[in-house]
């Protein structure tokens, strides 16, 4: 499966059960993007534990704090991981304030307050991304620290390329021609003294 496949049926899913709003649709399919091209680059099982975690996680505290629809919520979770992951790059909200990519989600956050829109969604989103970044990225790194989310060996059977063995040869009939097209081959040196 590819990983544009993938995206795909995770963001159906997502705007399946969602508002379909254009601007968390953009913003859902940029981060996504961002996020398996940069740190998840050919990780792609990882990315998808990422998405099992934080949809999980999700899940059990909308039914504490009642709430339907978590496809905003998902997407802040995204732009938290990503921004955490990349500190440096910097960001600019409608050209008018200039900040640092980790201030990206509290920027949305009072965006989102100046609106009158609900911020419990944003904070979800949030504090989701949050524990996955401490779980993933800092804990690790602490002494006597280690991961707790291991990414299960089916997902990366399924999901993740295969590793090519290494000092494999094929066999000649795999080969067009049974030659080695592309491959210089080794010359012994001529003698051009006729003595």
């Amino acid at each position: 499966m590819s990983h544009n496949t993938v995206r795909g049926l995770l963001e159906y899913f997502i705007l399946a059960i969602n508002k379909f709003d254009h601007s968390l649709t953009v913003n859902s399919y940029r981060y996504c993007r961002w996020l398996e091209e940069g740190s998840f680059r050919n990780r792609t099982a990882d990315f998808i534990l990422m998405f099992i975690f934080g949809g999980t996680l999700m899940t059990i505290s909308a039914l504490f704090i009642n709430m339907v629809f978590l496809g905003q919520a998902f997407t802040i979770m995204l732009v938290y991981v990503w921004s955490r992951r990349n500190p440096y790059v910097s960001m600019s909200f409608f050209g008018l304030l200039t900040f640092q990519a980790p201030y990206l989600p509290w920027v949305l956050f009072a965006f989102s307050l100046l609106l009158g829109n609900s911020v419990i969604v944003d904070v979800l989103g949030i504090a989701v991304g949050h524990v996955y970044y401490f779980l993933e990225d800092i804990f690790p790194n602490k002494p006597g620290g280690f991961h707790i989310l291991k990414t299960p060996g089916f997902l990366k059977l399924l999901f993740d390329p295969m590793e090519e063995a290494t000092g494999y040869e094929p066999l000649p009939e795999d080969r067009p021609g049974g030659f080695n097209w592309g491959e210089q081959q080794q010359q012994e040196p001529q003698d051009n003294d006729p003595h």
